[in-house]
């Protein structure tokens, strides 16, 4: 792996960034993927997605590509979208949507709220329940199945006020027919759901500094913030290959974030151009997504490492 890492910083630091601008998402995937050919892992998909991306809201989706991609290696390649939030809860105790034995197969019945990129997606992946265990406790599987299956229906939901080039949409699922072969192994929450936020916080962060080094190629931002952007690449590439349900990872996480953040609200603005300008401080509020999240997050890592 560490070839592939110094083949990322060469990419980021020598090769030169595509100035052309992107026009919508389909656009966004088309340069995605010739970006990413050849290379072998998530993370470095991630930050060359990002590198690619002519703005945060494309670079954002590449790293959430590349994150399901992580989390479901057979994703590779393919469009596809995390269905978990109801009600605007992605709780395990709020997870409605069911999953019910039908004969030989499985039906499905349930609504999402609100799905990242679903009316791009070629695949769903579906967090349902199959009821409660003897402890009152959801039992959550995760089916993939296709986004024109019969019984699937999207209905668009209004821009965000951020990366609003990014669309969600509201999924409907009605007695949707799903095989064996469609259901997850493992346990919907810890196996898919719960350590998700860990996968796509990496790589997002990977996409973004991906981004961030584009920006500071093609405004000449200086070699001093492009050091800092190399070595932070050398930490999320690495944090991006450990166990993502690692407390100490979570911890070195948690600082790589820091300085990500740190990395954008240090970037010289007014040496960009207006357009480029307008769009970074607009699309900023995406790194407030998932903070009190986060927080807890870091909280009970310390807690299991035995200093809180």
């Amino acid at each position: 792996m560490a070839s592939e890492l110094i083949e990322v910083l060469r990419h980021l630091l020598g090769d030169a960034p595509d100035a052309t601008p992107i026009a919508d998402v389909p656009s966004w995937w088309a340069r995605h993927r010739a970006s990413v050919e050849g290379r072998t892992t998530p993370a470095a998909r991630a930050f060359a997605g990002g590198f690619a991306a002519d703005r945060l809201g494309y670079a954002f989706a590449s790293g959430y590509t590349e994150a399901l991609s992580s989390l479901v290696p057979v994703l590779e390649g393919h469009r596809a979208a995390l269905c978990a939030t109801e009600a605007g809860k992605s709780h395990p105790r709020a997870i409605e949507t069911s999953l019910r034995r039908d004969g030989e197969g499985w039906v499905l019945n349930g609504e999402k709220s609100f799905v990242t990129l679903a009316e791009y997606a070629e695949e769903l992946l579906v967090v349902a329940s199959l009821g409660l265990d003897d402890h009152e406790r959801n039992r959550l599987r995760v089916v993939r199945i296709p986004s024109d299956r019969e019984g699937v229906r999207l209905e668009p939901a209004p821009p965000t006020r951020f990366v609003p080039e990014i669309p969600h949409a509201r999924l409907v699922l009605t007695d949707v027919a799903v095989s064996d072969a469609e259901v997850l192994q493992g346990d919907g929450y810890d196996d898919y759901l719960k350590p998700f936020r860990t996968v796509e916080d990496l790589h997002v962060g990977a996409a973004v500094v991906g981004h961030l080094m584009r920006v500071a190629r093609l405004f000449d931002l200086g070699a001093p913030y492009l050091g800092e952007l190399a070595e932070l690449t050398v930490s999320m590439f690495s944090l991006a290959l450990a166990d993502p349900r690692d407390s100490a990872l979570h911890v070195a996480l948690a600082g790589a974030w820091g300085r990500l953040q740190g990395a954008v609200d240090t970037l010289d603005l007014d040496r960009l151009d207006e357009e480029a300008r307008r769009r970074l401080e607009r699309d900023r509020a995406l790194f407030d997504v998932a903070s009190k999240a986060r927080g807890r997050r870091l909280a009970v890592a310390w807690t299991r490492l035995g200093h809180l």
